[in-house]
């Protein structure tokens, strides 16, 4: 008898630490049943992918991948939990990137937008705008402020004291005199551009100011400003409308 309730004591105790190794395997499984959940955390368990910004209600957001001296080489961009990583650099100019979640192209889905500080000093302030789509976050084209301006014909003429610039949009032809004054052998035809890119969102649409300026050193003359539309046939923001403002004498 006594050696019967040995038995099954030992038996009671193998099944009790069976019972107890159950209990890790079942939740293994479940993690793995989730792909998706996986992805979200990830940028919690990278430690070298830190959160440089996001957007208002941080359905975006914008880490860094790699991060050398201040600047950022290489991000990754979350949107609502899915991620993908891209080859910007982010140099360390003191503005931060500007972070939004919002409809840009009228469809009632919001893309994020990404406004990224390039390059700030005397006479220097440009920044690079990435639109992203929200479910492949595949990036939307933004029309080069290069390719715009290369449509905009412009004449500088130099004059004893003051240069005459005569500026021509597809909407409208702007002509004035600027009190700039240019150094006497130093020759120039037509505005320059690229001193000065800045992007900004008003009212749903992608606008953007251009400076435009003369000699060496960037003199600047005035500001194109221009409001971006999406064309749906191109997936593409593109100019649309173009208004050129002289700066005060």
């Amino acid at each position: 008898m006594k050696k019967e309730i040995a038995v099954l004591m030992l038996l009671s105790v193998v099944l009790l630490s069976g019972c107890g190794l159950d209990k890790p395997a079942m939740v293994t499984e479940g993690q793995g049943e989730s792909p998706s959940k996986q992805v979200t955390t990830q940028p919690q368990q990278e430690t070298n992918a830190k959160l440089i910004e996001a957007s208002k209600n941080e359905e975006v957001k914008l880490y860094a991948v790699n991060k050398i001296d201040g600047d950022v080489h290489g991000v990754k961009v979350e949107i609502n939990g899915n991620q993908r990583e891209f080859d910007w650099n982010i140099l360390n100019t003191g503005t931060k990137p500007r972070v939004f979640y919002t409809d840009l192209t009228g469809d009632g889905k919001e893309e994020a937008v990404i406004i990224i500080n390039t390059g700030r000093g005397t006479g220097l302030d440009t920044f690079d705008i990435h639109a992203l789509n929200a479910k492949d976050l595949t990036e939307i084209k933004v029309q080069n402020y290069e390719e715009i301006v290369g449509e905009i014909d412009t004449h500088v003429v130099k004059n004893d004291d003051t240069l005459t610039i005569t500026v021509k949009t597809k909407e409208k032809e702007y002509k004035f005199n600027s009190n700039v004054v240019l150094p006497p052998n130093y020759k120039q035809d037509k505005l320059a551009f690229g001193g000065v890119v800045i992007y900004e969102l008003e009212n749903q649409k992608i606008v953007t100011k251009i400076g435009a300026s003369v000699g060496a050193s960037p003199q600047y003359v005035g500001n194109f400003h221009i409001t971006y539309k999406f064309d749906t046939a191109k997936n593409e923001f593109v100019a649309d409308q173009i208004k050129f403002v002289p700066n005060k004498k």
